[in-house]
Order: structure tokens, then C-alpha cells, then sequence
């Protein structure tokens, strides 16, 4: 079995986490990035077995507008300070993953104005997707409308060989994959190009491309991706509890079996680009969605915080993503205790799947189906082993979790909700 199949992230904004200024004309460089030593610890006690990591890259604000994909952001430190978090992952067994942003740099990208400047005949300006006749001058070509945000040129054999560099930089200093920003908005056939040559001296690194919509199987097959963000599943978790429809819920699990036939896909219900699942759903909905998450096929990620109850509404404006990425504390001692009960039921549940490791790869089967009820059996691709697992959106219980011999594994606490006020 790859290491993969045992996986369970904790995904990490670092940006957020560690109080980088966001939105500062100069912001100041500190070695912010340290402060997630101090929660390596908290992260392996959930039952996290590594940290899918947003970006960490020098950057003009938020990460996704990068600068120099070879540095680490001066507001979150440098070289020694990424490396003693990399040496301290791995002391305690604890996995890596880095998001590549190779879909688009920042408008601002110092390769980008030497070739705009330079001219289409400089070595910079084959890298960028850029307009030469537009009117007015040469214009880059944006990423989905957003101005800052200057798409590389994908069909250039220039961007292979750039890309393929960045991943190998850091995969030789010790990650273990990546997650491919925006992979939706690159031709599958530029990851066919690069992900070949990476898995040529990384045989064993693992990439998840970022898909929202379409046809994940034919993406996987076509880029060589090993997995994609099932945003399908994350829909039909929170829409069917909310708009209390276990309809599509069912449907939604019948085209996951689809996709576990053909890949293991990357399961969440949050991230940092969504409300948070509290926000959606109360503390007592989040715990329901989350109980879902770890009893069906998938490689699982917990969006940090959502561990602890975190609120959180995402907005269509500047500055909309700040309250689902916040400034944690220093140490976990410093969180508010009202995050304690919802914390201990995400150990109680992933400790649940980590018990059962032929969850990974499971498929599901309905055996009750009404709109407030659903019962469904999740079964081992290979053997006998099952687990039943029953909804009930009209019970304080809401969810039970079976073993094969009917016994109760884990029942949903009546009343988690620990009372703290929305954001």
C-alpha cells in the first residue's frame, strides 16, 4: 500500500496561520513560519499524519500572486527556518505537501518585466502567456479576470522546464508532494509533460490537483495526476445536510464510487477558499459532515480549524478570504477552550478511520433512504470488512457508526454544540 492511502492532512494557510501581513505595501520579513513548531505536537494528537501546506513562497500578497517560487516569503522567514520545520515533520513522522502555484505568477514577477521589456524575442518572454499586439502595448493575458495575476504560457517547452525545476528544488530538500493550484486552468497535457520527469527522481511523491468541476477520471488519466480535490463531494455533504435532502447526498456518494474505481480522491469539508463548515451548518452540522467525511472512500483533508469549531464566512471582495484564514496563537494552550468538545470528537472520528485503514479505497452502498434518513454500508474494496453507518437529521444523535457485528462504534454526541458566537 503507497503511503498516500494512510494519509490524513491537515491543511495549513501559512500566510494566515502565522499573522503574516496580508495586504501591507512593505510588510515586514520575521520568521513567522516557526510558529507552526510550536503546533506539530497538536497536529500529530488529532491524528494528522502530515501538513498539506497553501503557499509559502515569496509572494506579492496572499501567495497565489507569486514572485520567486525558489524562495520562501520573507514574511514567513527563510531557507533555515523552512528547513527546521521540514526536520521537525519528519522527526515525528509527519508528511509535507507544498502548493504550486503554477498556473499564474503576479503581474509584478521580475521575469514577466524583463520580458515585457525586453521583447516576444527574450529568453524571459516564452514563459509568459502574453498579448504582443494588444492595443496599447503588450498586455499579459490575466488569470480568470484578476489583474495582478499573469498566466505563464503552457505550451511553451520553457514553463516545462521551469516548473519541473521549482518541484524538484524542494523535493529534493524533503517534501513529499504537491498540490497543483488552479490545475483546472492548465491543459492536462503540460502535467503529462512535467510530472514524468519529477517522478523520474521522486518515484514515491504524491500530486493532487486542484478541480472544482468536470470530469476528474478523464483529468487524472490525461495529466498523470495522482488525485483531485472532490469539491462534488464537499457540495452534496453540506447542501444535503443544510437543505436537509440526503437525496443528494446518495447521488453524490453513487459518482464517488465512480471515481474511487479510477483514483483516490482528496476528501474535505473546508478549506481555505470556502465558508467554514460551522459557518454552513452550526457545530452540530460540522460534526455530522465531518463523521461522513471519515467513513467514506477518499484521502481526507481537516481545514485547520475546523478542529476547533472555527467560524468563518467567505465574501466576494478584497480582503473577502480573511475570516476563514486567521492568525492563530502561538501554542494550542492558547486557544479558547470552547473548541475543546469539537476537538475531541475529530479524535475520536479520525482516530475511528485510522482503525479501519481500508476506509481509503471503500465504496458505499444505500441501504435506507428517505430525505431526513439515510443508512449506508461502506465496504472494503478487498475482504469482508464493513462498517453501517445511519443518518438521522431528526435525531439529537444524528449519526451512528456500526461494525460488522452491529455493535456502535462511535455515536454523535446530542448536543456539541459549544455555544460560541458566530463570527
Amino acid at each position: 500500500m503507497n503511503w498516500t492511502e494512510h494519509a490524513i492532512w491537515w491543511h495549513v494557510y501559512p500566510l494566515g496561520f502565522c499573522g503574516a501581513p496580508i495586504r501591507e505595501p512593505h510588510p515586514s520579513s520575521a520568521p513567522r513560519l516557526r510558529r507552526l513548531l510550536n503546533w506539530l505536537d497538536y497536529a500529530v494528537e488529532l491524528g494528522a499524519s502530515g501538513l498539506l501546506l497553501g503557499p509559502i513562497f515569496a509572494s506579492r500578497t496572499h501567495g497565489y500572486d507569486s514572485l520567486d517560487q525558489f524562495r520562501i516569503d520573507p514574511r514567513l522567514g527563510g531557507d533555515k527556518d523552512f528547513d527546521e520545520l521540514l526536520a521537525a515533520c519528519q522527526a515525528r513522522g509527519l508528511r509535507i505537501v507544498l502548493d504550486g502555484v503554477f498556473s499564474h505568477v503576479s503581474a509584478d514577477h521580475p521575469e514577466l518585466l524583463r520580458a515585457l521589456h525586453e521583447g516576444p524575442d527574450s529568453h524571459a518572454a516564452a514563459l509568459f502567456d502574453i498579448d504582443w499586439h494588444a492595443d496599447g502595448g503588450p498586455a499579459p493575458r490575466v488569470f480568470e479576470g484578476h489583474e495582478g495575476l499573469a498566466r505563464l504560457n503552457h505550451a511553451a517547452p520553457q514553463t516545462v522546464d521551469y516548473v519541473t525545476e521549482v518541484m524538484l528544488h524542494w523535493l529534493d530538500r524533503g517534501i513529499d508532494g504537491w498540490r497543483l493550484d488552479a490545475a483546472y486552468s492548465v491543459d492536462p497535457a503540460f502535467w503529462a509533460r512535467v510530472l514524468p520527469r519529477v517522478r523520474a527522481r521522486h518515484p514515491d511523491a504524491w500530486f493532487l490537483g486542484e478541480i472544482i468541476h468536470g470530469d476528474y477520471p478523464a483529468f487524472v488519466a490525461a495529466s498523470g495526476a495522482d488525485s483531485v480535490t472532490q469539491y462534488e463531494l464537499w457540495k452534496a455533504i453540506w447542501s444535503s445536510l443544510g437543505d436537509r435532502n440526503l437525496f443528494e447526498l446518495e447521488w453524490a456518494l453513487g459518482r464517488h464510487n465512480g471515481f474511487l474505481e479510477h483514483f483516490i480522491p482528496n476528501t474535505f469539508i473546508g478549506n481555505h477558499d470556502v465558508t467554514r463548515i460551522a459557518s454552513r451548518l452550526g457545530a452540530h452540522g460540522a460534526i455530522t459532515a465531518l463523521a461522513i467525511l471519515m467513513t467514506v472512500g477518499g484521502i481526507p483533508s481537516i481545514y485547520a480549524g475546523d478542529e476547533q469549531g472555527f467560524t468563518g464566512v467567505k465574501e466576494d471582495r478584497l480582503g473577502g478570504d480573511d475570516a476563514i484564514r486567521p492568525a492563530f496563537p502561538q501554542t494550542p494552550d492558547q486557544l479558547a477552550p470552547w473548541g475543546e468538545e469539537i476537538h475531541r470528537v475529530h479524535q475520536d472520528l479520525i482516530g475511528l478511520r485510522r482503525r479501519h485503514p481500508w476506509l481509503t479505497t471503500a465504496s458505499t452502498e444505500t441501504l435506507h433512504l428517505t430525505n431526513t434518513v439515510f443508512a449506508y454500508r461502506v465496504s472494503a474494496r478487498h475482504g469482508h470488512d464493513h462498517l453501517d453507518v445511519d443518518i438521522d437529521l431528526d435525531s439529537p444523535r444524528t449519526v451512528t457508526i456500526r461494525d460488522a457485528s452491529g455493535d456502535a462504534l462511535w455515536i454523535q454526541p446530542a448536543t456539541p454544540d459549544p455555544g460560541h458566537p458566530e463570527n
